[in-house]
């Protein structure tokens, strides 16, 4: 791709992700939404290959869809009561209408059979865009209008992500599809909290962003997007596979880890609602999720390959491991101990 053209697009989505958090309006936010999904599309298929155009034509025709029922649920609202201000959403259809619209833009149960088709015909890099900068505006909509939606509603759909997310990625031998039911599953643990706590749902956003960002920034720095590969890749990189293997467990939510971190707060504050039988499913479906992430990180390091294996061994890399690579790793295997800071800036 033309570099001139691929500047003009990461300029696009980042004036469409800022005029979306910025405004106040439903008009000007569905305008940012818009620019985001037109500049993402180039880059969905830039590549030319078959599945990366079915992958941009599924992207927009979902996203399309979705922007239309946000503006059919802001134009109800205003029908309703006279304002176009995002923070009043007051109206009950319109804001069940904006959750099915918003559910719909990020990839959440029952809206999430576009998600894993897109991320496996994009690029790892488009695909790390996919999923955490494209995923930041719908999840600012989100937040916005926490106080007026249904809670009901929220808590059904984030379950039955975290448990479709875990139960479809057991299977897959593709990463990215892999990654992509992870961020279903992920997104479901931000459903979950939305309207107890919001502040909570942009933390496990935040951490979520820095972990995936790390494991993309990684499997594409050593050139691997199926597991057949992620067995004989070790011999390229191994200290970078070693911590490959952290935060793989790390994006698990296992204990010292960061990704421990928001799946405790979130369950605290569950329970403080009144709501443990909830904390107790959401907590016994992420073990499904678990048991991916565990294959991942035993393909990346644990598995020595068979000498029989038709696969030829790759050559160590000497040169050195990229600065963002090992800034984005150390912070998702160490942010656990600062937990009470984060807790002080939140």
């Amino acid at each position: 791709m033309n570099p001139q053209a691929k500047l003009i697009f990461i300029i696009s989505l980042m004036l469409g992700t800022t005029i979306m958090i910025s405004s106040h309006h439903w008009v000007m936010a569905w305008a940012g939404l818009e620019i985001n999904t037109l500049a993402i599309l180039p880059l969905i298929s830039k590549s030319h290959h078959p599945r990366a155009i079915e992958a941009a034509t599924k992207y927009f025709l979902t996203q399309s869809a979705a922007s239309a029922l946000l503006l059919f649920s802001s134009m109800t609202n205003a029908w309703h009561t006279g304002q176009w201000d995002i923070t009043q959403m007051t109206h009950p259809m319109s804001s069940l209408i904006l959750t099915a619209a918003i559910a719909m833009k990020l990839g959440l149960v029952p809206f999430h059979f576009w998600y894993p088709e897109v991320l496996q015909g994009s690029p790892l890099t488009t695909g790390l865009l996919l999923s955490t900068i494209m995923k930041l505006p719908p999840i600012t909509l989100l937040f916005m209008t926490s106080p007026s939606l249904n809670p009901t509603l929220l808590t059904t759909m984030a379950i039955l992500s975290a448990a479709l997310g875990g139960w479809m990625g057991l299977n897959q031998t593709q990463i990215r599809k892999i990654l992509a039911f992870s961020s279903i599953s992920h997104l479901g643990w931000m459903a979950i909290i939305l309207v107890y706590n919001p502040k909570l749902t942009l933390l496990n956003f935040y951490l979520y962003t820095l972990m995936t960002a790390a494991v993309f920034l990684t499997l594409n720095s050593m050139k691997v997007l199926k597991l057949t590969t992620l067995m004989t890749a070790w011999t390229k990189a191994p200290s970078l596979n070693a911590m490959l293997l952290l935060t793989l467990l790390s994006l698990a939510g296992l204990p010292p880890l960061t990704g421990f971190l928001p799946k405790w707060l979130i369950i605290q504050e569950l329970t403080k609602q009144d709501m443990a039988p909830a904390a107790t499913i959401i907590s016994l479906l992420s073990l499904l999720s678990l048991f991916f992430y565990l294959r991942l990180a035993y393909c990346t390091t644990i598995t020595l390959p068979p000498h029989t294996t038709n696969h030829m061994k790759q050559w160590h890399i000497n040169k050195p491991t990229n600065m963002l690579i090992a800034i984005l790793m150390t912070m998702s295997i160490t942010l656990l101990p600062m937990a009470p800071m984060i807790l002080t800036i939140i």
